[in-house]
């Protein structure tokens, strides 16, 4: 069987694709993938991810332990326990948790991906682990850059391009985005943070005085844990 390896550039575009035909790869790397790898790599028991503030906190009136992650425009809404920082997830405050979160980006592009035959979560975090895997699945695979806004995004981009220069060699048949990823990865490989600098949401989040974030964001291979949707709930996949 002939398998396809192709990014979709922004959720705007997801409509072109029979996403039902393909394991999705949803890719938030600012910062919303990146804190949900962290998380189940830390133990979390699961993170339940939503589109709306209002369904995030419609969880705490069901009186369960949970805690609720709203982050909007890169910032925490108030009244929440806390937004999207990788820092939020270390295993002191997530492990044996549940944790309902809503972001700007991630958790939309995770919902209108939903008839995918499985969703997994992508980062750099886990770029190796989730590359081994999706080796082993001989399946179409669509990589979903959450984007800005519904706008191209070039981290997300970037990463899927990663996720290609491991599987290109594997007999999959790729798309003009899939290639034009790839290409934007050679450019920016060798220092993957100086090439991002310029990024729009990178940007964003300086301003907003959390330039550690982007960091640990862009780290490579420290999690293996891959995040895989588990009908509402995003859990550690079983290998």
């Amino acid at each position: 069987m002939t398998k396809n390896l192709q990014v979709c550039l922004t959720p705007a575009l997801l409509p072109l694709f029979n996403v039902e035909e393909y394991i999705v790869v949803v890719i938030d790397i600012f910062r919303a993938t990146s804190s949900i790898c962290y998380g189940i790599e830390n133990g979390a028991e699961a993170i339940i991810p939503v589109s709306q503030v209002e369904e995030c906190s419609a969880y705490r009136e069901k009186g369960l332990d949970y805690l609720l992650a709203a982050e909007r425009d890169g910032k925490v809404v108030e009244g929440f326990d806390f937004g999207n920082s990788p820092f939020s997830y270390t295993a002191e405050k997530v492990a044996g948790k549940t944790v309902v979160l809503t972001t700007t980006n991630g958790t939309h592009a995770l919902h209108l991906s939903r008839a995918a035959k499985k969703i997994v979560i992508g980062s750099f975090l886990n770029l190796t682990a989730l590359s081994d895997w999706l080796k082993t699945q001989n399946e179409n695979v669509l990589l979903v850059c959450a984007g800005w806004k519904n706008n191209f995004n070039l981290e997300d981009t970037l990463f899927a391009g990663a996720v290609i220069e491991q599987l290109k060699t594997d007999g999959y048949v790729l798309d003009d985005a899939a290639l034009a990823a790839n290409d934007l990865y050679q450019l920016g490989k060798h220092d993957i943070n100086d090439y991002l600098k310029k990024t729009s949401h990178g940007e964003r989040l300086k301003k907003l005085g959390i330039q550690k974030d982007i960091d640990f964001c862009l780290q490579v291979d420290i999690t293996t844990a891959i995040p895989v949707l588990d009908g509402e709930r995003l859990v550690k996949l079983k290998q």
